[in-house]
């Protein structure tokens, strides 16, 4: 597989990897030895960063879309993203109180689902 596909199936930022593993193809036992035994730059990267934007989305509670609005468009580190944390923006309370809304109705769809499957199956 493309490095980039494989950087995603990590949880990893490309450019933040090695350059043989940027310019190489990564078949799946050696992404399956990668997830068992991480070599130590996967578990720098993984632990420091810079992380990619799905990650930090949820490190701090919000969707991808949230960090755009926010104006985070860039890779950000473990202590970049715990400052944020404790400075606390204005835009990131509004997305993680958009985030809880957006799981509340997640859920209170996925259980009315249920419950018409129950009721279906109560009929037959």
């Amino acid at each position: 597989m493309k490095p980039a596909t494989a950087a995603k199936k990590l949880g990893v930022y490309l450019p933040a990897t090695p350059a043989s593993f940027q310019e190489g193809v990564v078949t799946r036992a050696e992404l399956n030895e990668l997830q068992a035994n991480p070599p130590q730059w996967l578990s720098e990267l993984r632990r420091t960063g810079p992380h990619p934007r799905p990650v930090v989305a949820a490190k701090l509670g919000v969707s991808i879309a949230g960090l755009a609005r926010g104006g985070v468009t860039e890779a950000l580190t473990t202590e970049q993203i715990e400052a944020l944390k404790q400075e606390r923006p204005q835009w990131l309370e509004k997305e993680r109180a958009t985030q809880a809304e957006v799981r509340k109705e997640a859920a209170r769809i996925k259980n009315l689902k249920q419950e018409k499957a129950e009721r279906a199956d109560g009929r037959d």
